[in-house]
């Protein structure tokens, strides 16, 4: 299964994508998270906070440069279309026990449609790590899809954008789906936050019912847990949990039966 997340600020995409991070490490399989949010802090949820600091990705300049051919003092537009990253998710990837985690951030270029050395390789990192076969791929992305190709949409399953009931996220989801099927990648939308029938209700009177693929009930425990950046994969089973359970079964199901 290869799941990128996404979604408006607050919403808890981060706090699902760990959720479903844990069920399938429970199951035994073999998952590779990519923290591809300007926050980065997917690395706590996961039990990996005593590594210290990790530096994203795209904030290793030098590199980045070096790999597309551009001296680190120089702002060009032209750069290596290809540049070597076939080692770097070995050099750069954290595990814990079947659990890999790759932090590598976003580029900040004050708005969407960065065309420079850094976005294309993080773009080029992206398409190597989603085509790659052996283990699950969940994606913890900004409330866009800057990471995303062409040339990743066919081996992405769906592109999930977590949606509470509110109408600035129904807006931001919206727009993630737009700009998702311009380029090819399928769209599905995760209720959260959900505290009462008529939550769920909101929602799905605004979005396609049919691309909802579940709700996750309001959780004390799992926010008091995202709120300490403590790790989610000591979080008991509770309703949250089964709910996301309930998802994670249905998506392998579909992803496996494609």
């Amino acid at each position: 299964m290869k799941i990128a997340f996404s979604g408006k600020g607050g919403v808890g995409k981060t706090t699902l994508a760990a959720a479903f991070i844990k069920i399938l490490a429970d199951a035994k399989r073999r998952v590779l998270a990519i923290d591809a949010d300007p926050n980065s802090n997917l690395a706590g949820l996961l039990g990996f906070a005593g590594s210290g600091p990790i530096t994203p990705i795209a904030e290793m300049k030098e590199l980045i440069y070096a790999r597309m051919e551009v001296p680190p003092d120089e702002r060009s537009s032209f750069y290596k279309l290809n540049p070597r990253i076939d080692d770097i998710p070995d050099r750069f990837r954290l595990t814990n026990g079947t659990i890999s985690l790759i932090v590598m951030g976003t580029v900040d270029a004050g708005g969407s449609g960065c065309v420079c050395p850094e976005s294309k390789f993080l773009k080029e990192l992206v398409s190597h790590l989603v085509l790659g076969e052996g283990e699950d791929i969940i994606m913890d992305m900004e409330a866009g899809i800057e990471h995303l190709g062409r040339a990743t949409a066919s081996s992405v399953d769906c592109l999930v954008c977590v949606v509470e009931p509110s109408i600035a996220s129904i807006d931001t989801a919206l727009r993630v789906q737009k700009l998702a099927g311009d380029i090819g990648i399928a769209t599905c939308f995760l209720a959260n936050k959900i505290r009462a029938k008529e939550d769920e209700e909101f929602i799905s009177a605004r979005l396609a019912k049919r691309l909802i693929i579940g709700a996750v009930p309001l959780d004390d425990e799992i926010n008091q847990l995202s709120r300490r950046g403590d790790s989610l994969l000591k979080l008991a089973d509770n309703k949250a949990v089964q709910a996301v359970s309930g998802i994670v079964e249905r998506l392998l199901r579909t992803s496996s039966s494609q």
